[in-house]
């Protein structure tokens, strides 16, 4: 099954869930803000794809953050502000099996659509 995960008001989400929708595909919505975001996905991910893929550094979350919370980061630093603010992890992240998509550019929603054919 595809699982969706993201923000319940986020654009970029909800087009990712109309497209899987409009090509009938089975998937599940896993809202991070008010779900969370267990530790054992987002340990995974980050093997996967690194820290630096998953940051959001133009979100709001990442904006309010002090300068200090933001400066000097590593894998450490960033999985720990990862943890405590799920809000600041780009969007749409969708999980297939070991398939992971990040985001909602244009070679991302390609993939999305690969995904919701097969």
């Amino acid at each position: 099954m595809i699982v969706i995960y993201g923000l319940k008001n986020c654009d970029s989400c909800r087009k990712a869930v109309k497209l899987l929708q409009a090509a009938g595909s089975p998937h599940r919505f896993h809202d991070l803000r008010a779900e969370g975001l267990p530790a054992d996905r987002l340990a995974a991910w980050l093997r996967q794809l690194g820290w630096e893929a998953l940051l959001n550094r133009r979100s709001t979350t990442w904006r309010e953050l002090p300068a200090a919370e933001k400066a000097d980061l590593d894998a450490a630093r960033a999985a720990d502000l990862l943890t405590r603010h799920p809000t600041l992890i780009k969007r749409p992240v969708v999980e297939a099996g070991q398939e992971l998509i990040v985001g909602l550019a244009p070679p991302q929603v390609a993939a999305l659509k690969a995904l919701a054919k097969a």
